[in-house]
């Protein structure tokens, strides 16, 4: 970022806050303003299309949250920094969990402003990949990169996770997509929702109608939307049916 203007979005769905901070930013000549946005989901949009250095995040916004947006973020490659700007002091824990580089309460003053983006630069010229730590709330969509752009799946629409390599392959509603993230941290995030059946498949508990045995002998778990049963690992069978016995 050294000798190129810092790109920042704003997200915020508030109009009258947004342009608070970009007249605050517009005083500062190493600050381009790349997008604005109005609520977490435009954010994560418009980080998948500009790579910004720093999102400016609202907390409280309509559907996807500043909260559940940075824990996106977290996963991001490149990494944008997160500094959170909001009307309430009560989100401060909750905020640094989600790894953000700094917290500014409103209004906003230019000294704080200044003084964050003061972290920001430290936080670039010694930046490290880190993963999101899975504290705090579950997420409510996942997030799949798509070419410069994403999509986010509800996760109620989640049929199956599959482990293919180094993705996961998220079999929802609207068909499949690819996210980069691992089985094992997915079932601990969402261990009440999904059911392991084998080493590479996490299943939603409502989703599985039946297990039977299948010609080789094997165990099958058959899917209310599955267009074929799927392989139940032996190690997985006594427990996952005792889980269908508490359904």
């Amino acid at each position: 970022m050294k000798g190129m203007p810092m790109r920042v979005i704003i997200a915020d769905d508030e109009p009258l806050a947004r342009e608070r901070l970009r007249g605050l930013l517009a005083d500062m000549s190493d600050i381009e303003v790349v997008a604005e946005a109005a609520d977490g989901q435009q954010a994560l949009h418009a980080c998948a299309e500009l790579n910004p250095d720093l999102v400016l995040l609202d907390i409280a916004m309509p559907g996807i949250d500043g909260l559940e947006a940075a824990r996106h973020l977290a996963a991001f490659e490149p990494r944008p920094a997160v500094v959170f700007c909001t009307a309430y002091d009560a989100h401060a824990l909750s905020a640094f969990e989600a790894e953000a580089i700094d917290y500014l309460v409103k209004p906003v003053r230019p000294e704080r402003l200044a003084a964050a983006l003061q972290r920001v630069r430290t936080f670039a010229a010694g930046r490290q990949q880190s993963v999101p730590s899975g504290e705090g709330r579950r997420r409510s969509h996942l997030c799949a990169r798509l070419r410069g752009s994403l999509r986010l799946i509800p996760i109620e629409d989640v049929r199956y996770l599959q482990a293919e390599e180094k993705y996961v392959v998220v079999h929802h509603a609207r068909g499949e997509d690819l996210i980069e993230e691992s089985l094992k941290s997915l079932e601990e995030e969402f261990g009440e929702r999904f059911v392991r059946i084998h080493r590479n498949c996490l299943v939603a508990r409502h989703e599985i109608t039946e297990l039977r045995r299948a010609p080789d002998g094997h165990t099958q778990a058959v899917l209310r939307h599955g267009r074929q049963p799927l392989e139940v690992s032996r190690r997985c069978v006594a427990q996952l049916r005792e889980t269908l016995k508490h359904l």
